[in-house]
């Protein structure tokens, strides 16, 4: 396993982040703790929840699942850096959901609970709140670590100028801020290359891209269709039409490496600038053991170049968009 710092901290987490959302939904425990002991066997260290997965009346049931396996001890608190997330409603009442002081406070109480731990490792704001001031979230994330149910700040799906108002905001109270932003980000969607990497780079911040297989399109979908294992359903359809073109001269171009396509958008992932780890989400062994290939793939410049000219990136902007 090859590890890195999250971001300008001196936090060491391995390149392949270990999602967990399907946990619950499509994964029973005793499997979703045979995948996490893999994990560990391959020497991923890093691993990503949130209290809403399990969803609907089942939220929180995958922080639980992982607190069970916790609860087994070996060792697995200790090796493991727990990712967990805030802002989705837990609730129907006020105050249940969001970015507010008093969400914040009630919601890292119960992920501890969940999770059957006393800190959490990175604690990342799933969407941004537009309706809570940067003061109020940074003086609730302020006590969490001087408490010590928290070490590290994250952010997710937020846009480059979130970015910066949040960490000028921090900044200014003398206060670490974000260490890391977890993004909609691979080879069919690059929108965040425009100005969520930059910032991101400015800032020091470790990017944790998330559905770095685009929903599966990245994984062989052409060929598996014409193989007839796997159909397409669903909103999937059409996006898998509008880009059959450029998936299958994706596809030839990994043939052509003697990779599984799954592997090489994992591997680009990986060459990306401020990319820390993409996160992979399993949902059995074997598609665990497939992500963990992706680090022996390597891509040289003129295949780097040959990716660019079927999926083009952004510019950095607004050099994307103006001169």
């Amino acid at each position: 396993m090859e590890y890195t710092h999250l971001g300008r901290t001196g936090l060491t987490v391995s390149r392949l982040c270990l999602g967990t959302m399907n946990f619950g939904p499509h994964t029973e425990p005793h499997d979703a703790h045979r995948i996490m002991d893999a994990a560990l066997d391959h020497g991923i260290n890093f691993f990503d929840t949130a209290n809403v997965y399990g969803w609907g009346e089942n939220k929180g049931l995958t922080e639980t699942i992982i607190g069970d396996w916790f609860n087994r001890g070996g060792g697995r608190r200790e090796k493991t850096v727990i990712a967990t997330k805030v802002y989705g409603e837990m609730g129907e009442w006020p105050n249940e959901g969001k970015l507010s002081a008093l969400h914040i406070r009630r919601a890292v109480d119960a992920s501890l609970r969940r999770l059957q731990t006393d800190h959490i490792d990175l604690y990342q704001m799933h969407h941004v709140d537009r309706d809570t001031p940067w003061d109020e979230i940074w003086q609730a994330m302020e006590v969490l670590v001087a408490q010590g149910k928290i070490l590290y700040v994250g952010s997710s799906n937020f846009a480059g100028w979130h970015l910066a108002q949040a960490q000028e905001t921090a900044r200014a109270r003398n206060f670490l801020g974000l260490t890391s932003e977890q993004s909609f980000y691979n080879l069919l969607v690059r929108d965040i290359e425009a100005e969520v990497v930059p910032a991101a780079q400015h800032y020091g911040l470790g990017l944790i891209p998330w559905s770095p297989l685009a929903g599966g399109l990245l994984g062989g979908v052409v060929r598996k269709e014409r193989e007839g294992v796997r159909r397409v359903n669903g909103y999937a359809v059409d996006r898998l039409e509008k880009h059959r073109d450029q998936l299958a001269a994706y596809e030839d171009l990994a043939s052509e490496l003697g990779h599984e396509p799954g592997d090489v958008a994992l591997a680009w992932l990986l060459t990306r600038p401020a990319v820390t780890a993409p996160i992979v989400g399993p949902r059995t062994m074997d598609q665990l053991d497939a992500a963990v290939r992706a680090l022996d793939v390597e891509l040289d410049a003129k295949t780097l170049e040959r990716l660019d000219e079927i999926f083009p990136g952004r510019k950095t902007a607004p050099e994307d968009y103006a001169w």
